[in-house]
């Protein structure tokens, strides 16, 4: 028999666990708590073997793992057929990478239709905009505000992919500066974290910067594959799962050391050793 005292005393253990384990999930007091992100992978680093076999690709993707995919490019596949094939394979699409020309004027709504088929509401341009002057990027950021405005009704986003010159200052200003200090909260900050260090910037600083814009971020090592790099994956993790906003981290990486398969299979593996 268990007496009352020792009932009550393992209640009171029991008990604590409870708090420091919710603690670990949710923060200490005081703190934002942090979220569970899905990882999907960037078509563009496995774009040799979707040219070649672009089912056997998306299914080699979901067996590794990922839980969606980011197109750069629909391989002559029409919406519909883009969606059974995920479908088929248990994956989301978490975003697509597209020309801007595609958002402005007639093409909005055929793009619009396109994207709601397949169930994608993030329309990522990724790079070809701007230019030399502030000037330049203004005019960048008034039409990524015109589009945006467009897309709510339909619960869709437009947003930016950097490389490594938006952080190249223009007159003592950065044109990732320009155009996100000039954009809607709407337009999301697709962060490429690798891109970005190789540009001189510090992504966490951007992060923080601009809080609820990176609703999907490029997960990229710098100097390595992702986890075997030079990034503060903690730190900037730790700000996405509190006032990122982010709602998809998206693999997407080169290497000369692994083939794309194995080196998306890698980086999703050290993103599951961190905690992902």
């Amino acid at each position: 028999m268990v007496s009352r005292r020792d009932f009550l005393r393992a209640g009171a253990a029991s008990a604590a666990t409870l708090t420091l384990a919710g603690t670990r999930l949710f923060g200490a007091e005081g703190e934002e708590p942090k979220k569970k992100i899905p990882i999907g992978l960037q078509l563009y680093t496995v774009r040799n073997e979707c040219g070649k076999d672009f089912p056997g690709t998306l299914e080699a993707v979901a067996k590794m793992g990922y839980a969606g995919v980011d197109f750069a490019g629909y391989y002559n596949r029409k919406a519909e057929d883009l969606k059974k094939l995920l479908d088929d394979n248990g994956l989301k699409c978490c975003g697509s990478h597209i020309g801007l020309g595609s958002m402005l004027g007639d093409n909005l709504k055929k793009t619009v239709e396109f994207h709601k088929t397949i169930g994608n509401k993030f329309l990522i341009v990724p790079g070809g905009i701007g230019g030399k002057t502030k000037e330049d990027w203004l005019k960048a950021a008034k039409q990524f505000n015109e589009v945006a405005e467009k897309l709510k009704p339909d619960g869709m986003f437009c947003g930016y992919h950097n490389h490594s010159h938006e952080f190249h200052a223009i007159d003592g200003e950065t044109p990732w500066d320009i155009f996100y200090g000039a954009t809607s909260p709407e337009v999301v900050m697709q962060l490429d974290i690798g891109n970005s260090m190789g540009g001189g910037a510090d992504p966490v600083a951007i992060l923080k910067k601009y809080p609820g814009r990176a609703m999907t971020l490029h997960v990229k090592g710098a100097g390595g594959i992702v986890g075997e790099d030079k990034a503060k994956w903690d730190e900037i993790f730790a700000v996405c799962e509190t006032t990122g906003g982010t709602e998809w981290y998206i693999v997407e990486q080169d290497s000369s050391k692994y083939s794309p398969m194995e080196c998306s299979k890698r980086c999703l593996e050290n993103l599951r050793k961190m905690g992902k």
